[in-house]
């Protein structure tokens, strides 16, 4: 699945722009404060109907205008031609089209590209707090395996109920023997989303191993699966709850389960979390992001659209060449930078480069070869 096109109205700071993809590499070329990374999360809204970079939607709109749209022209392995339609307003549910007609969510859209971004902001991923790597780990095993999205769905369903019985108990509106029934539901959500996590993990690891060593982290990288519960079943879980019932009516909320799982990466059996300087945390990023490209190529046959902001400019030149290939060696991919020198291959005859000034998009005019 492949992105043909892309128009943009009243997204950001772009009024109305339109752009084509290449079939490999494209590059977004332009200087800073253009709308380069606006185009990258464009994109990204797109395919998935949320923004990588914040959770306040109200944000998209162009300033004045209430309603931001974003419109993806894409072909199938097939050859077949689809138009997914993603649109936002304030105080209203986000209108999301796949050939013409409405759907409920994107995530599990057949006609959708899978999507993968790096953003500077993303470094999170690597040090920020645990909830991050938990959705991203969650988003994972969804676009491998899209019929277990439900599960945790489910789980955060029963977590609500569950939280919400623990207030009503405490206020004295409800009988502690009520917590039993949502025992027995979390514990069996919960008990899937950590078999679900844990298989995405034993899939990932090595070829986060091989892209790591790939990419210059010298030693073993590893990225780990870290759950909360020391059980594996729904009874074992159940059985932890029951245990920490008391200290829950007294916090107010559920403190154990998967809800407080993490994943754990790690550079030569340290923490690049914590012990990583800034540039192994980017490459380890990286890393992360190229793997679970290979596994989405391997159990999927299709790899994702791959979103890099401004990645090239903190990497040597040899770590720039790698990248470069590694790009075009599969599936699709669009790059910014400030500067076409910073991406080899960005003046190839094969590459297509977009030229981004003040929200407006054009081919970059191709330079006369000898």
């Amino acid at each position: 699945m492949q992105v043909t096109a892309l128009q943009l109205r009243d997204f950001r700071n772009y009024e109305r722009a339109r752009a084509e993809l290449g079939d490999r590499l494209t590059v977004v070329a332009g200087p800073n404060g253009a709308g380069k990374t606006n185009l990258l999360e464009a994109v990204y809204f797109a395919c998935t109907g949320r923004s990588p970079r914040t959770s306040t939607e109200r944000e998209l709109p162009r300033h004045g205008v209430g309603v931001a749209r974003v419109t993806l022209a894409t072909r199938d392995e097939d050859g077949a031609e689809h138009l997914i339609e993603a649109g936002f307003s304030p105080g209203e549910e986000k209108a999301l089209r796949v050939d013409g007609a409405r759907v409920d969510s994107l995530l599990a859209v057949a006609e959708r590209p899978l999507v993968s971004v790096f953003l500077p902001d993303r470094l999170d991923l690597v040090k920020g707090a645990p909830s991050g790597r938990r959705a991203h780990l969650d988003s994972l095993v969804a676009a491998v395996w899209p019929v277990r999205a439900a599960t945790r769905t489910a789980y955060s369903r029963a977590l609500a109920q569950r939280n919400a019985l623990l207030a009503r108990v405490r206020a004295g509106a409800s009988s502690v023997a009520s917590l039993s029934t949502w025992d027995v539901e979390l514990a069996r959500h919960g008990a899937q989303l950590m078999a679900d996590r844990a298989s995405a993990i034993g899939l990932l690891a090595p070829l986060f191993e091989a892209r790591g060593a790939q990419l210059g982290l010298a030693g073993d990288s590893r990225v780990e699966y870290r759950p909360r519960s020391a059980t594996s079943t729904a009874e074992g879980l159940r059985a932890e709850l029951g245990e920490r019932r008391e200290a829950d009516l007294e916090r107010g909320f559920t403190a154990h389960g998967p809800h407080r799982d993490d994943v754990r990466l790690t550079h030569a059996g340290r923490a690049l979390r914590t012990y990583g300087s800034q540039g192994q945390q980017r490459v380890g990023l990286l890393a992360l992001l190229f793997a679970e490209r290979d596994l989405l190529q391997a159990q999927r046959g299709r790899p994702p659209l791959m979103l890099l902001d401004d990645v090239m400019s903190e990497l040597d030149s040899a770590r720039r060449e790698l990248l470069a290939d590694l790009l075009c060696s599969e599936g699709q991919s669009l790059v910014t930078t400030t500067d076409l020198d910073h991406v080899p291959g960005a003046r190839d005859p094969g590459t297509t480069v977009i030229e981004v000034s003040d929200g407006t998009l054009s081919p970059a005019p191709r330079q006369a070869v000898g």
